[in-house]
């Protein structure tokens, strides 16, 4: 178990950050979650908006070192992809 002060303090500094961290990424699958779900029932207009909504998201995600960048890239392509192929 940690012994000196500054290790003590780092434990916690980690156990605050991991459950930020953690937060932010359910946030973001909430966001893509809802995407997916519009695509999946075909609402072409609810899936852009659902995108609007999660592009920033999952971007915030980036800078705050949760993500990392190429990931969301390529997440944010497919879904596109996927809501350009919706007939509207």
């Amino acid at each position: 178990m940690a012994q000196t002060a500054s290790v003590k303090k780092r434990v916690r500094q980690a156990v605050k950050k991991s459950a930020r961290n953690s937060s932010r990424v359910n946030r973001i699958r909430t966001f893509v979650r809802k995407v997916e779900e519009a695509i999946i029932n075909g609402n072409k207009a609810a899936a852009s908006e659902a995108m609007k909504l999660a592009m920033p998201e999952m971007h915030r995600g980036v800078s705050k070192g949760v993500l990392r960048k190429n990931t969301v890239a390529r997440k944010l392509s497919r879904l596109n992809k996927r809501i350009r192929g919706l007939e509207i």
